[in-house]
C-alpha cells in the first residue's frame, strides 16, 4: 500500500524481475531511499501503452519501455512528470502529457558515453572485419584471411546524422584516433556553434556522400521518419558504413537490406529496428558485412547508474518544489496556472 502523505512514484512493471528484484543492477532506487518522504512500487502488469488505472495513485511515473498515451493519463489529476529510464521518447504522447499538466523528463546526458562508446566500437569492428574473422577461425578457414583486409580510422571521415550529446561525445572520444574532420547534419544547430566544436555542418546529401561512417544520432519523429531512404544510401561510398543505434524507422530497412545484399555500401551496424521487439531471426542476420545488437549495444551497469539517478533525482527535486537540471521535453507546461497548481499540492 502507498501512503498518501508521501509523494508517490510508479515504476512501469518491466523495471523488475518476477521476483521483485530490479531488472538492472544500478537504477537510481538509492536515490529514492534515501528519501523519508518518497514512496515508491511496481506496477504490476507489463502493458504498452500502460492504462489510466494502473497509474492511478501516482505523483511520479518512472517508465522502462511501455508507451505512455493520452489514454494512460486520462485521469492524471494527481501525476505530476512521467520521466524516461533514456533519452527516447518517441512512445510518450508528449502532446497529452503538456494537456494534462505532466512534465515529460528524460535522462539527457546519462547516455552519451556508453552509446560513444558502442558507436566507436562498432566502427573499429566493422572496418577490420572482426566479426568475419571470428567466424574464420572458429570454422577453420585460416587460408581465408587474406580476403579480409582491414582498415584504420584515421584519414577517414565520420558524418553524424544529428549532432546532440551523444553524437558530440562520440566525436570527442573520435578525436584520439586521427580522423578528418567530422561532419554533421541537424537543422537545429547553430553553424558557428559547430565550428567551436571542430565540425562542418552540411546537408543531408552531403553528408551520405562524403562520410566514411554515416552514424545516426537523432530522435525518431515526424520530420526523421525513413530520412535515410533508398535516395541518400545510394549516395554512400562503396567502403563507406551505416551506423544506426538511434531509433528503427529512421532507416528504411529495405532499401538498405538492398544495398547491403548488393555490396553497394560495405557494411552496417545496427542496434535499433521497426517493430521491436524482434522475437525472430532477423533478415539482416543472413548478411555477412552486417552486425546486430537488440536495442543493448551501449546497455552497462554505468549505463543504468548513470540513467537512474539522473531521473529518480529529477523525482525527488520535483517533490521539493525545485526544477529539474536538465532534461524537460515540455518546458511549456511549466507557464501553465494549472501544472503550477498541482505542483503546490504535491510538494513536500
Amino acid at each position: 500500500m502507498t501512503d498518501s502523505k508521501k509523494f508517490r512514484i510508479a515504476l512501469s512493471a518491466d523495471a523488475f524481475n518476477a521476483d521483485g528484484s530490479p531488472v538492472f543492477r544500478h537504477m537510481g532506487l538509492n536515490v529514492l531511499d534515501a528519501q523519508s518522504h518518497i514512496d515508491y512500487w511496481a506496477i504490476d502488469e507489463v502493458l504498452s501503452p500502460m492504462t489510466a488505472a494502473q497509474i492511478k495513485n501516482a505523483n511520479g511515473l518512472l517508465v522502462l519501455t511501455p508507451a505512455t498515451s493520452a489514454e494512460t493519463l486520462a485521469a492524471a489529476d494527481d501525476l505530476l512528470a512521467v520521466a524516461r529510464y533514456g533519452v527516447g521518447y518517441d512512445n510518450v504522447d508528449v502532446a497529452a502529457c503538456t494537456q494534462n499538466d505532466v512534465l515529460l523528463i528524460i535522462a539527457a546526458g546519462a547516455v552519451d558515453r556508453s552509446v560513444a562508446e558502442a558507436t566507436i566500437g562498432w566502427m573499429i569492428s566493422l572496418t577490420h572485419h572482426m566479426r568475419v574473422k571470428d567466424q574464420l577461425l572458429r570454422q577453420g578457414r585460416w587460408t581465408e584471411r587474406n580476403g579480409y583486409m582491414g582498415r584504420e580510422l584515421r584519414d577517414r571521415t565520420f558524418g553524424a546524422v544529428g549532432l546532440g550529446g551523444i553524437a558530440r561525445e562520440t566525436i570527442r572520444l573520435l578525436g584520439a584516433f586521427g580522423m578528418e574532420k567530422p561532419l554533421a547534419f541537424d537543422p537545429f544547430v547553430d553553424p558557428v556553434a559547430a565550428a567551436e566544436m571542430g565540425v562542418e555542418l552540411v546537408g543531408l546529401d552531403e553528408l551520405m556522400g562524403r562520410a566514411d561512417f554515416v552514424s545516426i544520432h537523432c530522435p525518431l519523429n515526424e520530420h526523421t521518419r525513413n530520412l535515410i531512404g533508398a535516395e541518400q544510401i545510394a549516395l554512400m561510398k562503396m567502403d563507406a558504413y551505416l551506423i544506426n543505434t538511434a531509433r528503427g524507422g529512421i532507416v528504411e530497412e529495405d532499401a538498405l537490406f538492398a544495398a547491403l545484399s548488393e555490396k553497394r555500401i560495405a557494411g552496417a551496424a545496427l542496434d535499433c529496428f521497426v517493430g521491436e521487439p524482434i522475437n525472430t531471426p532477423h533478415r539482416f542476420g543472413t548478411l555477412e558485412n552486417v552486425m546486430l545488437a537488440p536495442h543493448s549495444i551501449a546497455w552497462t551497469d554505468e549505463l543504468f547508474r548513470d540513467i537512474g539517478q539522473t531521473v529518480c533525482q529529477a523525482m525527488v527535486d520535483l517533490s521539493l518544489g525545485k526544477l529539474p537540471a536538465k532534461g524537460i521535453i515540455n518546458p511549456e507546461v511549466l507557464e501553465k496556472e494549472s501544472f503550477q497548481a498541482k505542483w503546490r499540492r504535491l510538494r513536500q
